[in-house]
């Protein structure tokens, strides 16, 4: 073990980091044994194997592991985690089932929510949001948002989204490093977010430290950052609040929050129903399109001929922005709890059951994806990857998710840039959002 050379004191290796980090993050009642045992490898007993664990994230390790269960145990059972028992769902087939399901499977808040924490551990995420809702609920109440996102809506804000792509890579410095996370994700993802809800430019930035917290859903169970959570999520309730009063005092405009405030559906909602829907638009349109703008760099790194054909064949540009969405899975997981006994698999589901829906382990599905783990731009069946989801509760901004990459690919094509990553990258530190906290870059030109 290496030492640290003032002192002759063993550091710690990144694990025992992450382990300290992680049992932190704890609230006292947990039972804190799970956090001692080592993180499971594709050599760990399926009977001890918790894919739970965030720093199988951090650290990048969690690959292996979900190899191991889709090979020998598609829907695996945990009996012992931090959060209680529940089943790994890790291959396309069942996960899909699962998802065409949802009166058997539900999403309701009220029946423990959509992420593995519980919804009554959680106050961000018992917030009613329509991703955390069955029908008929969830139908009245994502019909309203729908129409931002319409092929047509998206199509309106293309000519925005291009413009402000291209002035900030115009600004970027070519030969100097810098932070493409916050230089580049953060700022495009936060920017788009702003223009959507019609929020005021110069506190742009609030929209991303919100949705870091309300994201977290370690934060959550720590007795320390918990308040700290609350405090953001409830300082973003006040300011949206103020926003929507105003808008709804004002004539029906473009943008998402007018839309919102005029529907009959959502326009004399409660504060926790408007607040519940928010979190949801702002986590969603953060997390998923700031961590595929990260994760296309990464690739582009790791898989340098895929990134040179991008480069020669620019028409494959709307292919690869599916495969790098495959490929990050920006959400880890959703949650479904099983409202009858079923079976899933083989497996015998309780009522009451947890299931974890592993995106990021269906999209490496071998028996879907061939040679899964690489990153290829003209992969014939991209498309397929269910990173937004499947069925009722696909991510409804998808296209402009989408939409947001390929401008981001095209516009980089146009100044012929090319992003070398020139130092350590830091992953979050999560099994919910899979993503980069940092991530040093140099641009060139090729």
């Amino acid at each position: 073990m290496a030492t640290h050379p003032a002192h002759n004191i063993p550091e710690k290796t990144p694990e025992q980091l992450y382990r300290e980090e992680w049992a932190r993050e704890f609230r006292d009642g947990i039972d804190r044994s799970t956090l001692e045992k080592p993180l499971a490898t594709a050599d760990t007993p399926l009977e001890d194997i918790d894919v739970s664990r965030p720093e199988l994230y951090a650290l990048d390790r969690w690959q292996p592991v979900f190899e191991k269960l889709r090979r020998e145990d598609p829907v695996h059972y945990c009996k012992d985690s931090v959060y209680g028992a529940f089943w790994s769902v890790t291959t396309y087939k069942p996960l899909v089932e699962v998802e065409s399901l949802p009166d058997i499977y539900s999403s309701d808040w009220r029946n423990g929510g959509f992420t593995i924490l519980d919804s009554s551990d959680d106050e961000t995420m018992a917030l009613p949001m329509f991703i955390g809702m069955d029908r008929p609920e969830h139908t009245a109440q994502r019909r309203t948002v729908s129409p931002a996102f319409t092929p047509s809506e998206i199509s309106r804000l293309d000519e925005n989204v291009r413009a402000r792509t291209a002035e900030l890579l115009d600004s970027l410095p070519i030969g100097e490093e810098f932070d493409w996370v916050d230089k580049v994700s953060i700022e495009l993802t936060t920017g788009m977010l702003a223009i959507l809800f019609g929020f005021p430019w110069e506190d742009r930035r609030k929209l991303t430290y919100w949705s870091d917290w309300m994201g977290d859903v370690v934060a959550a169970m720590d007795p320390e950052l918990g308040p700290k959570r609350a405090e953001a999520m409830w300082e973003a309730a006040a300011y949206f609040q103020a926003l929507w009063k105003q808008r709804k005092e004002s004539d029906p405009g473009p943008d998402l929050l007018s839309m919102m405030a005029h529907s009959e559906a959502l326009g004399d909602m409660d504060e926790r129903n408007f607040l519940g829907n928010i979190t949801l638009l702002i986590v969603g349109g953060n997390d998923t399109t700031r961590n595929s703008m990260s994760g296309a760099v990464y690739f582009m790194n790791q898989f340098p001929e895929q990134a040179r054909k991008l480069e020669e064949n620019p028409d494959l540009i709307k292919n690869a922005v599916s495969e790098t969405i495959r490929k990050q899975t920006p959400l880890s997981h959703m949650r479904r709890t099983a409202m009858q006994d079923t079976e899933l698999d083989g497996k015998k589901i309780k009522k009451g059951d947890r299931m974890i829906l592993w995106y990021i382990s269906a999209n490496r599905d071998e028996s879907v994806f061939e040679n899964a783990n690489d990153w290829i731009v003209d992969r014939e069946n991209a498309r397929r990857q269910v990173a937004f989801g499947y069925g009722i509760h696909r991510c409804v901004g998808a296209r402009l998710a989408e939409l947001q990459l390929q401008v981001l690919f095209e516009e980089m094509a146009k100044r012929r840039l090319r992003p070398t990553i020139t130092g350590e990258i830091e992953r979050v530190n999560s099994n919910f959002v899979h993503g980069f906290k940092k991530m040093p870059v140099t641009l060139s030109k090729y």
